[in-house]
């Protein structure tokens, strides 16, 4: 069974969620961004902690200028698994209207994290029609 990271990055937070199965999706804490090198390391830490074999990236179809910077973000992570972009179009937007009242703060990165899971459960959907 294929273990899977997802991660929802930004330019403070990046989200991360995980499955081990294909069918639970839980999202981790998320890590705080101070640069890009410290951020990579992190994930690369939780790839092996999970010993994951894809990690699944969010990217904003509707951004090309984040789209790049993720791409370059995510080309200083070493990890030797599969690599797989989904559209993260709108995701954000979705996750705070659901925690709308249930989440104040949106900066301790539990919304980056639901995002994450959301993502990765997208791409669990988009494998089982395939």
């Amino acid at each position: 069974m294929e273990k899977i990271i997802a991660i929802d990055v930004g330019l403070k937070r990046i989200g991360i969620a995980y499955t081990p199965n294909a069918s639970v999706v839980v999202p981790l804490p998320a890590i705080i961004r101070k640069n890009r090198n410290q951020a990579a390391k992190e994930i690369e830490k939780i790839l092996k902690e999970y010993n994951a074999d894809i990690l699944v990236v969010g990217l904003p179809m509707t951004n090309e200028e984040m789209q790049i910077r993720i791409k370059h973000f995510v080309n200083l992570i070493d990890f030797k698994g599969k690599i797989e972009f989904v559209d993260e179009s709108y995701t954000s937007a979705i996750i705070e209207e659901k925690m709308k009242g249930k989440i104040k703060y949106k900066r301790d990165g539990r919304v980056d994290s639901l995002v994450a899971k959301m993502l990765l459960e997208r791409f669990l959907a988009s494998r089982k029609k395939n």
